[in-house]
């Protein structure tokens, strides 16, 4: 494969401007999260803290006889409510993997009863600080059972809104990665190498065997992004026999980046496009470059690739939709997902927590 030293960052430098500034990890298997009690995503965690708040805000309203008195009792009981709201998600996050193993009526008794706890918590944390002299222990239990019943049942439907997103998402993307052209040329690649290179046919056929066996494996909820590059390797190898010097490609790897979960089957797609919008249409080629970061606590992976004049900014169609909702699917608030398209230059920016 041909890496070309003159495709650099300086080059995207100022023209992209969502851009912010060793090999892939070998075959693992599939590590299948926990889904329903994921509470450890910044999105769910504040949909939670936004949904206990406005509840106990309405329901000051009740008891409060001017504005300046809502203030009040608002700021009161959110100095109890807020840090037990903070202490049932920490909580669910850290044995989310017992609890998805357990019947969903266990999950249900298990969520209202950590609720519960959390209620007395947060009437225990007010009494210390002095601010209620006659606590309401059980009223404070019974509001943390309530509430946490209505946040299970929230994170329950929002596990069962995820699953039929997540099939079709990837049915459809596999509908538009998996072309029969695409299929088609290789196997004709394949053929034609037979009699002069027989070596190099079998290595085309088992890196198309390797993809479709990829494709075709039951759903899991991440893979590696070590995994995803061996993929996408496999992926330009086979390309690479179909258009040889017009292929141009160029990595810039990260090891540090290689743990990195994201959805199965999402950066070959986004090669793809790159190489059916970037090197199909030109007779000269184009450059691909695939990079990825490990910045603190975030993984920044960026697929460019340059596009040939007068094809305008080809590309931003269904394979780049898909991608983007089963990135958000995975990783909610905590992923990115942007395009920019600048003097002949087209790149994927792709954010994901490590």
């Amino acid at each position: 494969m041909t890496a070309s030293q003159n495709f650099t960052d300086s080059t995207l430098h100022g023209a992209l401007a969502p851009a912010n500034g060793a090999g892939p990890a070998p075959y693992a298997p599939f590590v299948p999260l926990a889904s329903m009690f994921d509470a450890c995503h910044v999105g769910v965690v504040l949909r939670v803290v936004l949904f206990v708040q406005a509840v106990v805000g309405v329901g000051v309203m009740f008891g409060a006889g001017d504005l300046l008195d809502w203030l009040m009792r608002f700021s009161l009981l959110t100095g109890g409510v807020l840090p037990a709201t903070l202490l049932w998600l920490l909580a669910v996050c850290a044995i989310k993997g017992r609890l998805s193993r357990l019947q969903p009526l266990h999950q249900w008794l298990a969520g209202m009863g950590l609720g519960a706890l959390a209620g007395l918590y947060g009437c225990g944390v007010l009494v210390l600080i002095g601010l209620l002299p006659a606590p309401p222990w059980w009223a404070s239990a019974a509001a943390g059972t309530l509430m946490s019943a209505m946040v299970v049942a929230g994170l329950f439907w929002r596990d069962k809104a995820r699953t039929p997103a997540a099939t079709a998402a990837r049915l459809a993307e596999l509908q538009s990665r998996i072309r029969p052209h695409f299929l088609f040329n290789t196997l004709n690649s394949a053929i034609a190498l037979v009699r002069a290179e027989p070596a190099k046919a079998e290595a085309v056929l088992e890196d198309l065997s390797e993809l479709f066996r990829s494709a075709l494996a039951d759903p899991a909820e991440s893979v590696t992004l070590g995994q995803e590059i061996l993929l996408a390797q496999r992926y330009l190898e086979i390309e690479q026999i179909r258009f040889g010097g017009r292929l141009r490609v160029e990595w810039h790897l990260d090891p540090g980046a290689a743990l990195a979960r994201l959805p199965p089957l999402l950066l070959q797609p986004l090669v793809e496009n790159a190489v059916r919008h970037g090197v199909e249409p030109s007779a000269s080629g184009a450059q691909i470059r695939i990079s990825t970061a490990r910045r603190g606590g975030k993984v920044v992976i960026k697929v460019t690739n340059s596009v040939p004049a007068g094809t305008g900014q080809a590309g931003h169609g269904l394979a780049l939709t898909n991608v983007r909702e089963r990135l958000f699917l995975l990783h909610d608030v905590q992923a990115q997902f942007r395009t920019a398209f600048k003097d002949g230059l087209f790149q994927v920016r792709l954010e994901i927590p490590q």
